[in-house]
């Protein structure tokens, strides 16, 4: 069991303050949510090679713009998103993580799911809180060259993207996110 300090409780209630002033806000309306997804995902397919293309194939996408991550020995990001499949918005997520241990930071980007099977999409959409498993490839902006073509990822089911990242934090990871449906 952890003992709370006064500055780890300050800690912690700062980053929640910090995650839910920016970026898309808690309980954005729908609208807010559409622009945001369109434009990171216009900048998903201006920035990252092969994304477009992997979208192309894909069953399902999830874009989720504007998540806030901020550590400081306690850390947590939020952020509301959109599943498109094809050009129609189907569904609205969130992702949030929580984490605790050596991190120190803030930063926002935006995140990409492409799902490449009906089932693995069937399975996110009628889960009860979805979590990244094994059996996604992890993708990072450095990496997008080979963005769906790598023989060891190209026949998993479900591609994560990070990109458009602001900021810098050190011991960030997508381990432990969780996505939860919005209703809206």
């Amino acid at each position: 069991m952890t003992k709370w300090t006064r500055r780890s409780f300050i800690a912690a209630t700062g980053a929640t303050a910090a995650c839910s002033g920016a970026g898309t806000s808690i309980n954005a309306p729908r609208a807010e949510i559409d622009a945001n997804a369109d434009a990171a995902r216009a900048e998903l397919f201006r920035t990252v090679p092969g994304a477009e293309q992997l979208a192309g194939r894909a069953s399902g996408l999830l874009i989720i713009p504007n998540i806030t991550e901020v550590g400081f020995m306690i850390g947590g990001s939020y952020g509301e998103g959109v599943l498109m499949i094809g050009q129609a918005k189907i569904d609205y997520f969130s992702f949030a993580t929580a984490s605790f241990g050596v991190q120190v930071g803030v930063q926002k980007f935006h995140h990409a799911l492409f799902f490449m099977t009906q089932e693995t999409l069937a399975g996110f959409r009628n889960s009860d809180g979805w979590q990244l498993g094994a059996d996604a490839a992890f993708t990072t902006p450095d990496q997008a060259g080979v963005l769906g073509v790598s023989t060891s990822t190209i026949n998993l089911p479900v591609h994560a993207l990070v990109f458009g990242q602001k900021g810098l934090i050190v011991g960030a990871t997508l381990e432990g996110a969780k996505y939860s449906r919005l209703m809206r």
